[in-house]
């Protein structure tokens, strides 16, 4: 490295250089590290990846339009959300560098058109209204609202994947939209651990467990 009184007895013009190359060499090693990137989860790819479904083929029962699912407007972010029940369960907290892929809702989504479409024909709502225009008929269309979506915390040693959701399932007529059947969700399912990664493979669990229980009660809803 070059010494002060070496720099003081070059000309002028060098000698400028010179200094502003030692500033730049200092300035560079006092930047700050790059920031973490987040880590970024989904639900997994699915039970039905692990194991072949024995349900019937789809389209055994009535197509069945999805509806894009309602929520709040802090589970439209890809945040991770946690509540502190035992500290206070009013505030929810993001993680700081976890994330969803994409938005709850969303994933949500996925998980229940996979779900629905291996016993039925599954529409989303562009699709519902061509048919509509085509055939003068619309689908029954299921609504969801989902209202909750956490990682709670009963103790600093004890948590769960927390979903809440209501189901709406509507029928279009002539008149008027129907509700044949409207029933709310709430499932909860132990996390492994008290950190992210837990929070997400028991969100992950008590979604598929909820899609499951609205599968089943679409299902057995009279075709009136």
């Amino acid at each position: 490295m070059m010494k002060k009184n070496a720099i003081l007895r070059l000309p002028p013009r060098l000698a400028a250089c010179a200094g502003l190359a030692l500033l730049l060499l200092a300035g560079c090693s006092a930047l700050p590290d790059k920031p973490a990137r987040a880590t970024l989860y989904d639900f997994g790819p699915g039970p039905a990846a692990s194991a072949p479904a024995a349900n019937p083929p789809a389209a055994a029962l009535p197509t069945l339009a999805l509806a894009e699912i309602e929520s709040n407007t802090r589970l439209d972010s890809t945040q991770i959300l946690y509540r502190l029940g035992y500290a206070d369960a009013n505030e929810l907290r993001p993680y700081g560098q976890s994330r969803w892929s994409l938005a709850p809702a969303q994933l949500l989504r996925q998980r229940l058109r996979d779900a629905l479409a291996e016993r039925r024909t599954v529409l989303g709502p562009e699709e519902s209204a061509t048919i509509a225009r085509a055939e003068g008929k619309v689908p029954d269309t299921l609504r969801i609202s989902l209202d909750e979506f956490s990682h709670y915390f009963d103790s600093a040693s004890s948590s769960a994947g927390l979903v809440r959701l209501r189901a709406t399932l509507i029928r279009g007529t002539t008149g008027g939209d129907r509700v044949l059947g409207q029933r709310s969700f709430t499932v909860r399912r132990p996390a492994p651990s008290a950190d992210a990664p837990g929070g997400v493979k028991a969100l992950a669990a008590a979604t598929d467990a909820a899609v499951a229980e609205v599968v089943q009660w679409v299902d057995q809803l009279p075709r009136q």
